[in-house]
């Protein structure tokens, strides 16, 4: 054949791209266990984050085994329905309909406690935020809020992530009497005795996101919070 032809460059590319291709495939699908630890190890930490449990990627499958001690879905109904409660997506089931959506419970004993544990979902400016809130015995006080983001401005919308943000969180009421009325997220707010915290200071987007995707996330789980 001839080397200098357009046939013999032509076969020569599609012979390199599958082999290219082929080692690439190789190399994924011997990095995907790893993949799948890292995210489970990291979404592990999360969760304990909520109830203020500090832990790395090294021993959160033990402290999560040692602070959780249920987990299970339930339906917008409050009824518990079949399936592993770690292994849903938050971020897939936001997409579905509220009646079809699976919603994960996690029940940890803390010092003797127990606290609810709650995955959230919603949008801020730039991209997703998402989150675990925790709540004590009686479903109606927070305990605990861990909160992340996919691309939130560094110093402003991002600041959600960090300890002063989330504190303010803790002991908060999400209901009126028997009426879900959330958190606000407001300018000044973090008034003692009141549903408010105070809102990122050049973040607006970003706090009343996060202000709408508690409360959109305590209402499909309002069935449930209010079971006895």
């Amino acid at each position: 054949m001839n080397k200098q032809g357009n046939t013999y460059t032509f076969l020569y590319s599609v012979v390199l791209v599958v082999v290219v291709a082929a080692l690439l495939s190789v190399v994924s699908l011997s990095l995907q266990p790893r993949q799948n630890e890292n995210r489970e190890n990291e979404k592990r930490q999360n969760i304990l984050s909520a109830i203020h449990i500090s832990s790395t990627a090294d021993n959160s499958a033990e402290l999560f085994n040692k602070y959780i001690k249920e987990q299970f879905i339930v339906n917008a109904k409050g009824e518990k329905i079949e399936g592993n409660a770690f292994n849903v997506s938050i971020d897939k089931q936001y997409s579905l309909p509220v009646d079809k959506r699976e919603l994960p419970v996690f029940v940890a004993d803390v010092d003797g406690a127990t606290k609810y544990i709650l995955p959230i979902y919603g949008a801020g400016l730039w991209g997703a935020i998402w989150g675990y809130i925790s709540l004590d015995e009686n479903k109606e006080t927070i305990y605990g809020t861990f909160f992340d983001h996919a691309s939130e401005t560094p110093g402003l919308g991002a600041e959600i992530t960090t300890p002063k943000f989330n504190e303010q969180f803790r002991n908060k009421k999400i209901f009126s009497g028997t009426q879900l009325v959330g958190i606000e997220v407001v300018k000044g707010g973090s008034t003692p005795g009141s549903n408010q915290v105070d809102a990122i200071s050049g973040g607006t987007i970003t706090s009343k996101g996060v202000e709408s995707m508690i409360k959109n996330y305590l209402t499909y789980y309002e069935p449930f919070l209010k079971q006895r």
